[in-house]
């Protein structure tokens, strides 16, 4: 079974090296993600913000306005 990061994205079959992981299909979107709730080591992946609520994303598809991080 692979598992996903509700807070920033990760996979991984192992589900204790993530810091919020669900099993659950992962569609939804990163908007409302503060860096604070992200791993420390996903955060050089986050390449996207979100204008409206600052979430970070390392794809611009998972934000609802997504800018890139310069």
């Amino acid at each position: 079974m692979t598992y996903t990061c509700q807070n920033c994205g990760s996979t991984s079959e192992d589900h204790s090296t993530l810091c919020n992981p669900t099993g659950e299909a992962f569609e939804n979107t990163f908007c409302q993600t503060s860096t604070e709730e992200v791993c420390d080591e996903k955060l050089p992946e986050m390449k996207f913000t979100c204008d409206e609520c600052g979430g970070m994303s390392p794809d611009a598809e998972h934000l609802c306005t997504p800018r890139p991080i310069k």
